[in-house]
């Protein structure tokens, strides 16, 4: 088993969550920029890379498809408590009742939890970037969010420690049982593979949506996102 995989989606999440801290000031237009490269990245790697690689895989299993919508429709369900920190939303809360956001710690531990598990069986780099990219717009949301719930700082990095570690584990965990050492799920990993597509497909494209005003990009996201399909693209041409 490699490590490398366990260090990018750790560090790319828990610094991403880090940072906001060193970012005081009003930093939503840089943001909007990174979320815009990793929603043009994501989804430009579910169409080039993931699909037709999990069709492939699947061979005559024409249920394949239902699972893509399942993932899909979790993510809505999950969104109901995450509140759209995902893909990078912040909401501004109260100061004079603060809460414990329990249900967006919990939604966002099984979304990652579950992005990191296809890792185990051949979904190696494209996903592994993928992932690490928008968790970084993810956890800085969620450590805003936490800011304004006025959590102590040190209980914020334990926060944010806990979330970085659910896709390593849900790698750590599908990378156990596909060698054997905890049992055997091979023939579900393609069947894991299409809800995260689906989960996928449903932030990607939310992503670009809610990125433009009107319908209208300006120049700068244009950018963002044309620099986020021609890396994917270059990676689709180099295999």
């Amino acid at each position: 088993m490699e490590f490398w995989p366990i260090v990018i989606l750790f560090s790319s999440c828990f610094l991403g969550g880090l940072s906001v801290f060193f970012f005081k000031k009003d930093s939503s237009q840089r943001l909007k920029l990174i979320l815009s490269f990793s929603g043009a990245y994501l989804f430009s790697i579910t169409i080039l890379h993931l699909i037709p690689e999990v069709y492939q895989h699947a061979g005559h299993d024409h249920s394949i498809g239902l699972f893509v919508l399942g993932g899909f429709l979790f993510q809505i369900l999950l969104e109901q408590f995450s509140q759209g920190i995902e893909h990078g939303h912040i909401h501004k809360h109260s100061h004079d009742q603060p809460t414990f956001p329990y249900g967006i710690m919990l939604s966002l531990c099984l979304h990652a939890f579950l992005e990191g598990m296809p890792l185990a069986k051949g979904y190696q780099n494209e996903l592994l970037f993928g992932i690490a990219l928008h968790h970084i717009p993810a956890a800085f949301a969620l450590g805003s969010v936490l800011l304004q719930n006025h959590l102590r700082k040190a209980n914020i990095i334990l926060l944010l420690v806990l979330f970085s570690v659910m896709s390593p584990a849900g790698y750590l965990l599908s990378n156990g049982l596909s060698n054997g050492s905890m049992g055997n799920i091979d023939q579900y990993f393609d069947r894991i593979m299409a809800v995260v597509i689906g989960i996928f497909l449903h932030i990607s494209t939310t992503i670009l949506f809610e990125s433009s005003v009107d319908h209208h990009f300006n120049f700068k996201k244009l950018m963002a996102v044309l620099a986020g399909i021609a890396v994917a693209l270059i990676n689709f041409l180099l295999h």
